[in-house]
């Protein structure tokens, strides 16, 4: 066996441009078009999440809109209380030491 040299196993690069034939015009139209349904493909599943989510946040909003109206129903309305009513010296104070 004879040893693998560095020049056998690096790619053979040309500098110059391929010639532009038919089959090449051909090749470049079929890359086009699989990129185009890929980019279709991909624009349909955002408008089916954009829809997905459009219609969650819709049905969150009108949860939010019951649970704001049904705790206002069983709220128990407060009853103010006149300043004068209690004064400060009434109050007993306890103090914990822990």
């Amino acid at each position: 066996m004879r040893p693998i040299s560095l020049s056998d196993s690096r790619p053979k690069i040309s500098t110059m441009p391929r010639p532009q034939t038919e089959a090449t015009a051909y090749l470049n139209l079929y890359k086009l078009s699989i990129e185009k349904k890929r980019l279709q493909c991909e624009l349909d599943s955002i408008e089916q999440r954009r829809h997905r989510i459009q219609k969650r946040l819709s049905f969150l909003e009108s949860q939010v809109a019951e649970m704001q109206q049904s705790a206002q129903v069983s709220t128990p309305k407060l009853v103010s209380v006149e300043k004068n009513s209690a004064p400060d010296s009434a109050l007993n104070m306890l103090f914990l030491e822990y």
